[in-house]
Order: structure tokens, then C-alpha cells, then sequence
């Protein structure tokens, strides 16, 4: 329930965001509940609640004051701002909420069923070469979906595979330290990571408004006279743009590095040419406030944030921001290694990992009843929030996530190390250089020197162990033609 209502008044505040709220809590519970594998499910609980709340609050701002906090949020303003301003913003935030919560639940359905069967696939079939391939795999495609380029894509995850092999490795001594001492123990995971998302975020975003000269402005919406509210008829409009949007966003929520932008960009444009299709000429259409625009952005961006859990839970590759940091918790307590392994049975025997997936499964069952029941009185109570200046808010969202970090690692290294990767995270995205290929290739770098480590001692030092197999011969293939196919494509959504 924190989390959650957390989460809400974190989306419903332009400027701010899930993972920035995730990232903030993350030090500060591991601090309050400690390192021990009890800490993982409170931990969890919290995290998954702000996942949850925040895509729930996200469309408050957008419906009321046309302000998206979030790209895939811009789909939510086209139909959910016009409707607030002919007198309906509570009629806009309730088709808001039935659809987000809707689309979320669904996701979360296909979760619990496949995961676990796409986990027992690999464990059954995969062997150490293929799922070194298959790793080697996965941020390639990051790398090439992600951003305004592929190019600049790989160039993002290189860097994050270069950053992460500083001082790691089974070497006898630690390798790319320079020769600097403080370099020996390499970068914190959590100050990396940090520093990149969330204080890169937050720099660029003050630089912006600084060049700007300008706080974000709103304007109270007018009521014209409209019967504001739910009006008969309306759930069963949205119910199959709602039915599709969530299929739309499982479908591309379920492949890491596809983000909700293009999932609610998608859905958006499916429903309105099937508005066209089947209403009059005479018929309100797109753009001019009609719930089934609101309906279909909101059900494809929240079905993503569950089935994005569908490759971390069953192969341990994170998909987008939010799944990072429940990869980071997992990594920082310990006890839950995401993966194929989780979903092992074994006979007579009680796999903790198991035990510690199925209540994340419950977790996420919990706070889809909340947001059903809770949930929305909340999100229309949170409007107010949208009318603090950025400008204010973020230099202490800057302050608490420093001091977060220094909870955690008590070492002012970490603090320096967090500014210096923020700094590098702000000039990444002056480049127009995509973060998040950075961090995951930074989060992957280590899974993928073990599995090859282990698979090149497995085979006996054969240094052609990867090309032993047709499936990890299959996957480095398309670890090498999704670059290469996405780059002829012209540019992708990001």
C-alpha cells in the first residue's frame, strides 16, 4: 500500500517518474530491512508498488493539465485533455483508471503462465554455450531497438560492458584500473546505475528548464456544464479497445528493450482506424476527446509494465527501467537469482527462489486489487500535485537520492561515483545516446563472463565452444542480423 500510494503521487508529478522513485527507495529499504533474504519480499513489495501506482498516476497530468510526465503518457493527452476540458476530468481519470488497471491485469495473467514455462524450456534445453549466446543475443537487440540509431544503440551498450569489467573478472589481479587505487574494487552497481537513470535524468531536465527560463505552467480545468463522471454506456465502449490494447501491450512488453512508448503509439493508431471504420463521419472522432482513445493508450502501457517481468523472471534480462531495479534489489540483498533456475522443481526439496517468484506473483496480484479498489479515489486526489514547479522539486529529489546512496554504501566514493556516471548519463543524452542499453549491458556484463566462463571450462578450453551447438550458432546469427536488419529500417521507435 505505500508503494503503491507512493507511486501514484509520483506519476501524477510532471518531472518525475516510477524508476526515479524506485531508484530513491532502493537504498533506503535495503537500509531499514537489511541484507537477509526476509528482506526480499518487503523489499519487493514496495518497489512493484510503485511500478504499479506510477503507471496508474502517470495519466493524471496528461488528462488534466496536458502535461505527459512519460512519452507513451502523450498518447494519453490527445483524447484525455480535450475530455477535461469540455467539463470531464473525472470521467477521463475513471476510463483512465478501469483501462490501466484492465491492461494491467492481463499482463500480469500471462505472466504468472508463461514465465515459469519459458523458464523450464531453457533449463530443459539450453545448455552453458546457448545461454551465453542467448545473453550475447539479448543486448543486441537491445541494442538496436532501443534509441534513435542502432548505432548509437551499441555504442551505449559497449560503453556499459566497458564499465562494468573495470576490476571484475576471476583474474588474479583486478584488470582496466589504470593503475588508481580506488579503482580496485570497481564501480557499486547501485551508484552506476543511479547515476545514469535517475541524476543524468534529473541534470538534464534542470538544464532544460534553465535554458528555458521557465517552470512547467498549468491551468485549472474549466467545467462547461458537462455531466461529469462514468455515463451509461461507456464501459461497454471501451471494452474491446481495452481487450486489444492489453494484447498489444503484452505482446511488445514481453520483449526486453521495447518500452510502453511504442505499445501505446501502436494501440493508439490500431483503435483509431477501427473507430474510423465502424462509426459515421458525423461521429466524435480521435483527438476530440472520446474514451476509446483514452482507453486503448492506457491498457497497452500498463500491460507492459507485467509482461516485461516475463523475460527477467525467466531468463534474468531486464526489459526496462523498472524490471533494473528489481533485478538491483535482488543483486544488493541477495538469496533470488532471476533466472531459469527459479522455476526448478526439485523432489522432496523446497526451492527458496520458487517460493520468493510465486510471492512476487502475489505481490502483483495484491497491488492490481488495490489499484481496483483504492487506487483510483487516490489518483483523482493527486491532481494537485502537478502544479509544483520542477524546479523546486528536483534539487531535493537530487538531495534524497544522494543521501540514499550514502545509506547504502556509506562511502563518499559511491557519492562521487553517482555524480561522475550522472554527469556521464547527461551528456549521453545530450548525444542523443540511449541510457538504458547502458545499464543493462552494464546488469548483463557479469551473468555473461560466468556463463562463458563456465561454458569454455565445460568444454574443455575449447575456445570455439559457441559454435559447437545449431542453437547458439542460431543466436549469435541473429545477435548479428537485428542490428543490421533494423539499421537499413530507417529510424525505430525509441
Amino acid at each position: 500500500m505505500g508503494g503503491l500510494l507512493t507511486g501514484i503521487a509520483v506519476g501524477a508529478t510532471p518531472g518525475l517518474a516510477g524508476p526515479m522513485a524506485m531508484a530513491i527507495s532502493l537504498p533506503l529499504l535495503i537500509s531499514a530491512f537489511g541484507f537477509t533474504p526476509d528482506a526480499l519480499l518487503p523489499v519487493f513489495a514496495f518497489l512493484i508498488g510503485i511500478m504499479k501506482g506510477a503507471t496508474l498516476g502517470g495519466a493524471v497530468p496528461a488528462i488534466l493539465f496536458n502535461l505527459p510526465g512519460t512519452p507513451d503518457a502523450m498518447m494519453t493527452t490527445l483524447d484525455g485533455h480535450p475530455m477535461a476540458q469540455n467539463g470531464q476530468p473525472k470521467r477521463a481519470l475513471r476510463i483512465a483508471q478501469l483501462s490501466s488497471v484492465s491492461g494491467d491485469t492481463f499482463s500480469d495473467i500471462v505472466l504468472f503462465v508463461c514465465a515459469p514455462f519459458l523458464a523450464v524450456i531453457v533449463e530443459r534445453y539450453l545448455d552453458l554455450p546457448e545461454k551465453t549466446a542467448l545473453l550475447i543475443l539479448s543486448i543486441s537487440f537491445i541494442a538496436a531497438v532501443m534509441g534513435a540509431s542502432v548505432g548509437k544503440g551499441l555504442l551505449s551498450v559497449s560503453l556499459g560492458l566497458i564499465a562494468a569489467f573495470i576490476a571484475s573478472g576471476s583474474d588474479l589481479s583486478p584488470r582496466l584500473t589504470m593503475g588508481i587505487p580506488a579503482l580496485r574494487e570497481g564501480f557499486s552497481l547501485t551508484a552506476a546505475v543511479l547515476g545514469v537513470l535517475i541524476v543524468g535524468e534529473i541534470l538534464s531536465t534542470l538544464e532544460e528548464l534553465w535554458r528555458n527560463k521557465h517552470a512547467l505552467k498549468v491551468k485549472d480545468v474549466e467545467n462547461r456544464g458537462a455531466i461529469d463522471g462514468l455515463q451509461r454506456g461507456d464501459i461497454r465502449r471501451i471494452v474491446p479497445y481495452i481487450g486489444r490494447g492489453a494484447v498489444v501491450g503484452t505482446m511488445i512488453g514481453a520483449l526486453p528493450g521495447v518500452g510502453s512508448t511504442l505499445a501505446a503509439t501502436l494501440s493508439y493508431t490500431l483503435a483509431r482506424r477501427r473507430h474510423r471504420a465502424i462509426t459515421a463521419s458525423e461521429d466524435p472522432q480521435f483527438g476530440t476527446g472520446v474514451p476509446e482513445g483514452i482507453a486503448a493508450t492506457e491498457a497497452a502501457n500498463s500491460a507492459v509494465s507485467g509482461a516485461n517481468l516475463i523475460p527477467v523472471l525467466s531468463l534474468g534480462i531486464p526489459g526496462n527501467a523498472a524490471a533494473v531495479f528489481l533485478i538491483l534489489a535482488a543483486d544488493s540483498i541477495g538469496g533470488f537469482n532471476p533466472g531459469p533456475a527459479v522455476f526448478t522443481f526439485t523432489e522432496n526439496e523446497i526451492n527458496p527462489q520458487l517460493v520468493t517468484a510465486f510471492g512476487i506473483f502475489t505481490l502483483m496480484a495484491l497491488g492490481n486489487l488495490l489499484n481496483w479498489t483504492v487506487g483510483g479515489s487516490f489518483m483523482r486526489a493527486m491532481g494537485v500535485l502537478a502544479k509544483i514547479p520542477a524546479h523546486y522539486l528536483l534539487p531535493v529529489v537530487l538531495l534524497v537520492a544522494m543521501t540514499a546512496i550514502y545509506f547504502q554504501e556509506t562511502s563518499m566514493f559511491a557519492i562521487w561515483t553517482t555524480l561522475g556516471f550522472g554527469v556521464f548519463g547527461f551528456f549521453m543524452r545530450k548525444m542523443q545516446v540511449p541510457v538504458l542499453p547502458f545499464v543493462i549491458a552494464y546488469i548483463l556484463a557479469g551473468p555473461i563472463e560466468r556463463s562463458a566462463r563456465e561454458a569454455f571450462s565445460a568444454s574443455g578450453a575449447d575456445p570455439w565452444f559457441l559454435f559447437k551447438s545449431p542453437i547458439s550458432v542460431a543466436f549469435l546469427v541473429l545477435s548479428l542480423a537485428a542490428p543490421v536488419f533494423l539499421s537499413r529500417g530507417g529510424k525505430k521507435p525509441s
